[in-house]
């Protein structure tokens, strides 16, 4: 046995338990860190191979782990754009501009001056734009960082409309001749919207034509309200009478029609629901399309799509958040900001949509807590102080028997 092994073995105890207390230090300070992970301090021993009588002293080394895979608890926020993921899987983010790419928990995204989506660590928010659906990648590359401020001001030209509720007075006198705005049986306007989101208001005329047995014929025409002028031909519907009929349109008649709005498109109104009963005029129509609008608010769903808003109540999906994975979690390298890269060991990325391939879900306005146990690491850091003593009671022994061989001389 040497010596200056036993201090060597002792200097080789005090660093081990050194790495020790700096990883307890390290998980002590992030203890309120959203989405950081524990790391442990894991010993091996090295040892030198002995005689049959005498015993040479080794040493230790130490590994440092990461507890990546355990998840920490969910904390809930009035925020639409904090995220966490319940179950397995991982943000993808990146540097602002979008050339490297990085794996993290910490879901605590707000919009910077310019829309897109950073963390508190200065990481952009990536996804897939648009509505996603069975996507699946083994790769980072070709997703943008999410923004939500470039849809601003998005008018919706209208398109569809249908009548809610409508009816025409079987009372009413027959005319000869197209509806319009010098003769017609009944009036109504409905409001649509043009290419550039300016409303245009449609006035639809209606006419009692015809009469026969079990039969009513009623022509419908739309006229642009602003200069008078018609959108289309007259477009004729017939009305069974008859006790089986009960007033609904002809099995023949048409049920619906198309009209253009001026500057804008192609208008198609369903009038299905259209009825002559013995009962007053009534007409509502509901029509799509929006004046431009500005974003109220961002949701997320559990299945990743960020959707925005408008103040108009106009929805749109901007971009679909897809979760990446690697075959061994606790291996990714840590890097500054909260955030892991892959490596070897923890193998390549994987990217699919939340919720499939054994991924976890989104959970909007909710944070992942840190994993620390606080009571853990307390524990851990008085048995790194009492390893770190007495390694150093076995460097100080081994010097004071130095001491004695050296005077031995004397």
């Amino acid at each position: 046995m040497s010596l200056y092994g036993v201090m060597r073995t002792g200097v080789s105890g005090m660093a081990a338990q050194s790495n020790k207390l700096s990883t307890v230090s390290d998980n002590i300070a992030n203890v309120n860190t959203t989405g950081y992970k524990r790391a442990s301090t894991e010993f091996s021993s090295l040892i030198l191979k002995s005689g049959a009588g005498n015993y040479d002293s080794g040493a230790v080394e130490t590994h440092v782990r990461y507890a990546i895979s355990d998840s920490g608890h969910t904390q809930f926020t009035t925020s639409t754009t904090d995220l966490a993921v319940q179950g397995n899987g991982f943000f993808v983010v990146s540097n602002a501009t979008n050339t490297q790419q990085f794996l993290t928990r910490a879901g605590s995204f707000v919009p910077d001056s310019q829309g897109n989506l950073v963390n508190a660590s200065g990481y952009y928010l990536l996804g897939q734009p648009g509505l996603v659906t069975n996507f699946s990648q083994n790769s980072l590359a070709g997703m943008q960082i999410v923004n939500i401020a470039q849809v601003s001001q998005v008018p919706v030209p209208s398109t569809a409309g249908t009548l809610t509720t409508g009816n025409l007075d079987p009372k009413a006198a027959v005319i000869a001749g197209p509806p319009g705005p010098a003769s017609y049986s009944s009036k109504s306007s409905i409001v649509a919207y043009n290419n550039i989101g300016q409303a245009v208001t449609l006035d639809v005329y209606m006419s009692h034509t015809a009469t026969a047995a079990g039969l009513d014929t009623w022509q419908v025409q739309v006229y642009d309200s602003a200069t008078g002028t018609s959108l289309a031909p007259a477009t004729t519907f017939t009305f069974d009478t008859t006790a089986v009929g009960k007033g609904a349109l002809a099995a023949a008649s048409l049920t619906g029609l198309t009209v253009t709005v001026p500057g804008g498109a192609a208008l198609a109104m369903d009038l299905s629901n259209l009825t002559q009963v013995g009962s007053d005029f009534s007409f509502r129509a509901t029509v799509n399309g929006s004046v431009p609008a500005a974003i109220d608010k961002v949701d997320v769903d559990e299945a990743g799509h960020v959707t925005a808003i408008l103040k108009n109540g106009q929805q749109l999906t901007l971009y679909t958040l897809m979760l990446a994975d690697v075959a061994s979690p606790d291996n990714l390298t840590p890097e500054p900001g909260n955030v892991y890269s892959t490596n070897m060991n923890s193998g390549n990325a994987q990217i699919a949509n939340a919720g499939t391939s054994g991924l976890g879900t989104v959970q909007s306005g909710a944070l992942e807590e840190s994993n620390v146990d606080l009571a853990d690491e307390l524990t851990s850091m008085i048995e790194a102080q009492r390893g770190f003593t007495a390694n150093s009671k076995s460097f100080q022994t081994g010097g004071d028997l130095l001491d004695v061989v050296v005077n031995l001389k004397r």
